[in-house]
């Protein structure tokens, strides 16, 4: 079956994969029927973070205002964020996304979409 869908943002499941002030909520993900793709909203306050990630598949980011850094916990390099930077993190790398003094707003996922983060959720 083809069809558009035209998700609302904040209809997803809350995530629970930010360290200090934010929130991250699932926008595209298995649960609403994406098999190939996952998109997540991702508000860091300052100073906040992700916790440290790890997908069986590439992740994507989009940084939609703010700044900061994504750091490659395996290599052990950080990179600078600003708004308008993309990321790609290779499968299995383990990382995280930091905000800076202003805070950011991303917006990606891991595709396919890993289903560890959503453990309370059917999908």
């Amino acid at each position: 079956m083809n069809e558009v869908t035209v998700v609302d943002g904040e209809a997803g499941p809350q995530l629970d994969i930010v360290d200090g002030e934010g929130s991250a909520r699932a926008v595209i993900w298995p649960g609403m029927g994406a098999r190939l793709r996952s998109m997540h909203r991702i508000s860091l306050g300052p100073g906040s973070r992700t916790v440290e990630l790890r997908h069986p598949t590439d992740a994507v980011y989009y940084v939609i205002d703010g700044g900061g850094e994504a750091r490659d916990h395996d290599a052990g390099a950080a990179e600078p964020l600003v708004t308008g930077s993309m990321v790609h993190v290779d499968r299995g790398t383990a990382y995280d996304l930091v905000a800076g003094d202003g805070g950011m707003e991303i917006v990606g996922g891991p595709s396919p979409a890993d289903p560890a983060l959503y453990p309370d959720e059917a999908g």
